[in-house]
């Protein structure tokens, strides 16, 4: 299913609008794969891992995904950052969006809403 285009914010050049609108699908898609793996390795490490470590089982699960999931925060981070700047979110939405990814299922929430309103042509 091909994502729809997103409309460009009012008030830009015409080379400028075309331009963002066709970097939001792509940036809008990079940080969609983000949102989801993030959310993913948090539920993974706070549902699984921990529970097991705290119950005598091994440290190696929560030294494991806790490591992945950090590292790869930092790329969520860095792709809601790129979608913020090409979508032109509000700085409250950006910060709202970025600080989703560090609690479990509130990822998957935030992704769902930025995704309906970028896609809308709103901002976040």
């Amino acid at each position: 299913m091909a994502a729809e285009p997103t409309a460009p914010p009012a008030g830009l050049p015409r080379a400028l609008a075309r331009r963002v609108g066709r970097q939001v699908p792509a940036a809008l898609r990079r940080y969609r794969v983000m949102a989801w793996v993030v959310g993913v390795l948090l539920i993974a490490l706070v549902l699984v891992a921990v529970p097991v470590k705290y119950l005598g089982g091994p440290d190696e699960p929560v030294a494991l995904i806790g490591t992945a999931h950090g590292w790869l925060y930092a790329i969520f981070f860095l792709t809601a950052c790129d979608l913020a700047v090409r979508a032109r979110w509000t700085l409250k939405g950006a910060i709202l969006v970025i600080l989703a990814g560090t609690v479990p299922i509130l990822s998957f929430v935030a992704e769902r809403i930025a995704t309906r309103k970028t896609r809308a042509g709103e901002r976040v």
